[in-house]
């Protein structure tokens, strides 16, 4: 079976997503349950993957999505607590004599709070917060959503207190002859080495990442106002970039004298230091007020099962709170993730407490949870803590959160619990297989049997593979699409990286590349999986979920493509003339594609409904 034929089967279970969940716009329930078939028919019969291996792959799935659920379940129980203890209204008020202009906080609660919340935390839960936070002010839910998927992409490299780069790009290269061998020609040790490919990270996602709040407000005025328009987002270009650039600029002062541990965390935090005394003082604020529509003209799938449940109207009982009081849980998220991601001690305690099944049904993969370390045990804490700070005990309405959270995860738990374990058993489609891009190519391109597929690579290695070898010397504009592939299946920059860190290294020897080329190529690795979180199927799953926006995931994907290509290609071109080295016409490429991306939000305007 030659490379393009296994390309081709590796492909079907994606293109299943790709048809049922954003063509055809069936609910994720009833897409992923299918994907989830033809991944298991493709790895049994074509792949020859071993059956205890499938399901085992498959629990591991299960596991993996109930730790996501546990997540998306204290985020909408912290929700409805500041909703029935009065805190969201005075939130609302407070954005209002900050800025009234959803645009303005928009860039404010889902780029820089979310920046902020990816650096403590990852796992998703930066859009878990931020979209029940937008809809709580206001933002239709899919608005909300569309808009906290969109900064899933700048911060999530060094997401976790660093995560994908101390473990996904460190693990993914240690032990490997080639990544020996670059180490040596550039004159480092492997920790010198992986913290230069950070700060390599930082620099791409700096260079592409300062328009994503531009692009965010020209996505939320094109699809959710009343013109369809980006240009009512464009009009916010001052602040937009103002905004981009407080985050972007100590992101990468940090990431070249910290290291990858603290870019998105202290980013986020002197970026929300910067610019909401701005916005306040009104610095660049545009001077047109963009609102949405009254809720009667929204159009009905922008709109959750529970919308009207999510207003922030202050529940009967509840007492006036100041500002410092109705952020105060929120303050209480960022530094509980800090501690309990940083501080030895603390860490140690609260991953003791695990649940494991380690060689499921005899194979070599292994399921575990810790929930204690989870976000999610930090935001039911939070909600706890909230019940007491904010005196809840005088009505019964806490009671109504616990119940509301606990039938969000039900309606979501469907989509969940068949997404991840395809992902699962996609990944773990060959346990076994080369541990040399070389042979590997060498062995598909000369033709295997069908059945022996499974001791050459998983499937989205073969699809990489394939990639690669119609790619050459122009390899470095793809290595973000590859990164990217990895975190739309994983849902994780870092397995993203665990997963083809190695394949990058060989490749960019492959083509001739030095150690400084190698480590740009593993890079921009890094830099497209972050650009894929944005419409990974599991992330888009639970943010919806947090919103009540269930069933809809598609609609989600379909908006979120439009930034992630942007983001993607523009790494791509970055990285092809880093690459290259001096002034060349990669670096016009690149900016011939911003001036396109640009141009193309300015000439379509959209339509509105009443016109089609």
């Amino acid at each position: 079976m030659n490379l393009g034929l296994l390309a081709f089967l590796a492909l079907l279970p994606l293109a299943t997503v790709g048809l049922f969940l954003v063509v055809l716009r069936w609910p994720a329930k009833y897409a992923m349950p299918l994907a989830y078939a033809v991944a298991v028919v493709i790895a049994l019969a074509f792949w020859g993957t071993e059956f205890a291996v499938v399901a085992a792959a498959s629990v591991n799935g299960v596991v993996v999505a109930l730790n996501i659920l546990f997540i998306v379940f204290g985020a909408i129980l912290l929700l409805y607590t500041l909703r029935e203890s009065g805190a969201i209204s005075t939130i609302q008020r407070g954005f209002a004599d900050i800025s009234p202009d959803r645009r303005v906080q928009a860039i404010i609660v889902a780029w820089l709070f979310g920046c902020l919340i990816e650096g403590a935390s990852g796992f998703g839960t930066p859009a878990a917060i931020a979209a029940p936070l937008l809809v709580a002010l206001g933002f239709p839910a899919m608005a909300a959503v569309v808009s906290a998927m969109i900064i899933q992409s700048t911060p999530v490299s060094f997401g976790a207190v660093g995560t994908p780069i101390l473990v996904g790009v460190d693990q993914g290269l240690a032990g490997q002859s080639v990544t020996e061998r670059m180490v040596e020609a550039a004159g480092m040790t492997h920790a010198e080495f992986v913290n230069q490919i950070g700060m390599q990270v930082a620099m791409i996602h700096s260079i592409v990442g300062f328009l994503v709040p531009l692009i965010m407000v020209g996505m939320l005025t094109r699809f959710f106002g009343k013109n369809r328009s980006f240009m009512d987002g464009l009009r916010a270009w001052p602040f937009a970039l103002f905004a981009g650039l407080a985050f972007v600029i100590p992101y990468y002062a940090v990431a070249a004298l910290l290291g990858p541990a603290f870019p998105s965390l202290i980013g986020g935090l002197i970026g929300l230091a910067i610019v909401v005394p701005a916005a306040r003082a009104g610095f660049l604020v545009p001077k047109d007020t963009f609102q949405f529509e009254e809720r009667s003209k929204w159009e009905p799938e922008w709109i959750s099962r529970f919308q009207d449940d999510t207003q922030p109207e202050r529940a009967e009982g509840a007492k006036q709170l100041t500002q410092a009081q109705a952020w105060a849980p929120y303050v209480i998220v960022a530094i509980l993730l800090v501690l309990t991601r940083t501080i030895d001690p603390v860490v140690a305690a609260l991953q003791s407490v695990e649940f494991s099944w380690s060689n499921i049904f005899g194979t070599d993969i292994s399921a575990s949870s810790t929930p204690l370390y989870l976000p999610g045990f930090v935001l039911l804490v939070t909600s706890v803590i909230t019940y007491f700070l904010h005196q809840m005990w005088n009505h019964g309405s806490y009671l109504n959160a616990w119940k509301t959270a606990g039938n969000t995860i039900l309606a979501a738990g469907v989509a969940l619990i068949f997404a991840v374990p395809m992902v699962q058993v996609f990944i773990n489609s060959a346990p076994g297989g080369y541990d040399d891009v070389t042979q590997i190519r060498e062995a598909l391109e000369g033709g295997v049997a069908m059945g022996a597929a499974a001791q050459i690579a998983s499937m989205p290695e073969v699809l990489a593979q394939s990639v690669a070898t119609l790619a050459g010397g122009l390899w470095p504009i793809f290595a973000p699409l590859i990164g990217g592939l990895g975190a739309f299946l994983a849902g994780s920059n870092t397995v993203s990286n665990l997963m083809f860190s190695f394949f990058q290294i060989s490749t960019a020897e492959q083509i001739g590349l030095g150690s400084a080329g190698a480590s740009l190529v593993v890079a921009l690795q890094a830099v497209g999986g972050a650009g894929g979180n944005m419409v990974t199927v599991h992330n888009v799953v639970a943010a919806s979920a947090t919103v009540g926006l269930i069933g809809r995931e598609g609609d989600v994907i379909r908006k979120t493509l439009i930034p992630m290509t942007y983001y993607v290609l523009g790494a791509g071109l970055v990285g092809m003339a880093l690459v290259l080295g001096g002034m060349n016409i990669w670096y016009l490429v690149f900016l011939l594609w911003v001036a396109f991306c640009i141009g193309f939000m300015v000439l379509n305007k959209g339509r509105h409904p009443s016109e089609r």
